[in-house]
């Protein structure tokens, strides 16, 4: 508290986009673009909050240089964004022949999935409150998040296929290709 009002904090939420060396974003990206029947978790009407990491950069570059000071949620996108409508956007733009297939929230956590890390990015209804941050002071003071579409695109094109990492291990993320089959069929399969 002893720099209150005189300095600029920013957080930023799920930094995405092209580069990014997490892979939980590019995860579904690179999933659609694989196509075939593809594991949607929970509800289509979740919500679900990230930035394009060179929105939040332009942002922070633009408040420095105005000597703007406060504390600030950076995430986006600007208007409140479902799970639904980020992954139709992403077959659109990636793969129009990927199918979603909408899977039960219950039967995801009851068949040992691990919200955030085996299906990157989704969190389950009791913790969604994390995919609603408010971030009208950033939008306020001029945050623009760009268009869903081109973050996906451009982190498609950066990323391709999968490659092996070089430097430090990272954790895996992601379910397997076996693992997302057996999980479908078992949803398929149940009475």
């Amino acid at each position: 508290l002893g720099f209150s009002g005189r300095c600029l904090i920013n957080r930023p939420g799920l930094l995405v986009g092209p580069q990014d060396p997490t892979g939980r974003f590019t995860w579904w990206v690179r999933r659609i673009a694989a196509g075939g029947d593809v594991l949607a978790p929970g509800d289509p009407q979740g919500p679900v909050q990230f930035i394009d990491v060179r929105d939040a950069a332009a942002w922070m570059l633009r408040q420095s240089e105005q000597g703007t000071r406060g504390v600030f949620n950076l995430t986006g996108p600007a208007r409140p964004l479902t799970w639904g409508a980020l992954l139709e956007t992403a077959v659109d733009t990636l793969n129009p022949d990927a199918r979603l297939q909408w899977v039960d929230e219950a039967f995801v956590l009851g068949q040992g999935v691990a919200p955030w890390s085996d299906l990157p990015v989704w969190l389950p209804r009791e913790s969604e409150g994390l995919h609603r941050v408010v971030i009208a002071p950033a939008l306020a003071t001029g945050l623009v998040c760009r268009p869903l579409a081109e973050t996906l695109a451009d982190t498609g094109a950066w990323a391709g296929p999968p490659v092996p990492a070089s430097g430090p291990p990272r954790p895996t993320v992601g379910l397997t290709a076996e693992r997302e089959a057996a999980l479908l069929a078992a949803w398929r399969a149940r009475p």
